[in-house]
């Protein structure tokens, strides 16, 4: 369809479930930055993004969305830089270790990528979690061998939704950015494939963005990547 040759991931709520993977992790980091203030950590918890009310994390919030140094910024505001890039190492390491071990994976996902990756697609990862979080949890998930390349915010210059990741992906398999197909739940991963020139911005249902939070930058809103394959062969 239309040249795709390529696709990149988005991880959390694309490939991994993420309200199932990532709120005891982010509840154990708020705790921790609280000093075990349970209040406290329900308020930092409010302020990354997760709904209370609703027991899921909101679209394109600061935990759906943004990097472990945008939560080190918001969760510790009166550090200063040397603090701070010292948390963020170790937010990287919490989250890496314990996100690959409490992975989740989405119901399909892994017959997806088996199908795409079996049909001659070159498959690659783009997330703001750390490029040691996205490749630990490929290697949980049982999926690694099929991935050419995990672009984690650290890997590249400027993290989504700038169109860096595309831009290392079509130099390292050497295909056009028209070529390639983006897939994320969240409007920064479809800002990123229209800013990289991606021949396809597709959205999934599977994380926590909506379909009208989608819809208005997406070429299609698929259920999850389950419905991948098909659409990608022309029988949906």
């Amino acid at each position: 369809m239309r040249g795709i040759k390529g696709i990149l991931f988005d991880k959390d709520g694309t490939l991994v479930d993420f309200q199932a993977t990532w709120f005891a992790i982010g509840d154990m980091m708020a705790l921790e930055a609280a000093g075990g203030d349970r209040g406290r950590a329900d308020a930092l918890m409010t302020a990354a993004g997760y709904d209370f009310e609703a027991h899921c994390f909101k679209a394109d919030s600061v935990f759906a969305a943004g990097t472990n140094a945008d939560i080190v910024e918001l969760w510790y505001p009166d550090a200063d830089a040397a603090e701070r890039a010292a948390m963020v190492k170790l937010f990287d390491r919490v989250t890496a270790e314990q996100g690959a071990m409490k992975a989740v994976p989405l119901p399909g996902s892994k017959d997806a990528l088996t199908r795409l990756h079996g049909a001659g697609f070159r498959l690659g990862v783009a997330t703001n979690d750390s490029t040691s979080g996205a490749e630990k949890t490929l290697l949980s998930l049982g999926v690694a061998q099929m991935f050419d390349a995990a672009y984690g915010y650290d890997a590249v210059a400027n993290p989504k939704p700038a169109p860096d990741a595309i831009h290392a992906f079509s130099d390292l398999t050497g295909l056009k950015p028209s070529e390639i197909a983006m897939v994320g739940d969240n409007r920064h991963d479809l800002e990123m494939a229209k800013a990289g020139g991606a021949g396809l911005a597709i959205a999934v249902l599977s994380g926590t963005g909506t379909r009208e939070t989608l819809t208005p930058m997406a070429d299609v809103v698929l259920d999850s990547i389950a419905d991948l394959p098909a659409y990608l062969a022309g029988e949906a």
